[in-house]
């Protein structure tokens, strides 16, 4: 039995974008007729509609899919998220992780869906100051905590790749609300994401 991939997009939407992604390749002066190319339309018209996928999503819905009451108030801190996103002036990616934290008002949620909310925010056009302050902005919405803290921290292909070409550059980014506006607990939860604990 033959190999088949199973997708699904909106056949309107991916005409929409076949059609220009096709005369933006002309326009740069190649040939969309030609072999290598005859595809790329609709392979990016679907890759740009997965890697915006987030619009589509709500945060807020995904953290009261599993929220449970639990008597705590500790730190729960997931670090490392992988995160891609896209730049939203110039469309090129940018890649990095994020570091979350909650302290606990009653409330706790699955630690995947703290990576769901990064995925849905990342997976729109973006800047990363936005995105950073969206992810903290959903949990504190959710599960309405003592505290919530979010740092992001990326590599932007539209500072590597163009313009200034700095390919070590990184941009850090970080939010903080309640209990993590204090200085101890923030110094606590930035202490333990830059901490080797395996």
């Amino acid at each position: 039995m033959a190999y088949r991939k199973t997708e699904h997009y909106d056949e309107t939407v991916t005409n929409g974008l076949m059609n220009h992604y096709k005369e933006i390749l002309n326009l740069l002066g190649e040939n969309s007729e030609r072999e290598g190319l005859l595809k790329t339309p609709e392979r990016i018209a679907k890759a740009m509609q997965f890697m915006t996928q987030g619009y589509e999503q709500n945060a807020v819905e995904i953290l009261n899919s599993a929220k449970f009451h639990e008597p705590i108030s500790e730190m729960v801190i997931v670090k490392d998220i992988e995160l891609y996103s896209l730049c939203e002036h110039h469309l090129l990616p940018f890649i990095g992780k994020a570091h979350v934290a909650y302290i606990p008002n009653g409330w706790i949620t699955g630690l995947s869906k703290i990576a769901r909310v990064v995925d849905i925010f990342s997976r729109r056009l973006q800047v990363q100051e936005r995105l950073t302050v969206e992810i903290l902005d959903a949990i504190k919405e959710a599960l309405q905590p003592l505290g919530v803290a979010v740092v992001i921290e990326a590599k932007h292909l539209c500072m590597m790749m163009r313009g200034v070409s700095k390919q070590n550059s990184s941009t850090t980014t970080s939010a903080f609300f309640g209990e993590f506006e204090n200085d101890r607990t923030r110094s606590e939860f930035m202490k333990l994401i830059s901490a080797e604990l395996h």
